[in-house]
């Protein structure tokens, strides 16, 4: 998977900053689903988050097609399909 990391944002690693990358698609009921969750639980934590769009990355879309909304935290695959708050608020939340 060479080149993969390119693709994200790099953090420092002494900042402690996390950053959360929702995957997915317009028009995908499961992507605003996910959105929402993602909304709330880093604004509540103060956490970076961003979104990107699968139909205009041709490397995401051959990777994550078959299982978006595809939630990365700090770079590395979460989770997909759905987003559990608790889950998500528990992995910011470790080190």
């Amino acid at each position: 998977m060479a080149g993969m990391s390119a693709m994200f944002r790099r953090t420092p690693k002494n900042s402690g900053e996390r950053l959360v990358t929702l995957i997915g698609k317009p028009g995908c009921h499961l992507c605003d689903d996910a959105e929402a969750v993602i909304g709330k639980v880093c604004g509540e934590l103060g956490v970076p988050w961003e979104k990107k769009d699968i139909t205009e990355d041709a490397e995401l879309h051959q990777q994550y097609w078959e299982q978006i909304p595809v939630v990365l935290v700090d770079g590395a695959q979460h989770t997909f399909w759905r987003v559990n708050e608790e889950r998500l608020r528990k992995a910011l939340a470790q080190r």
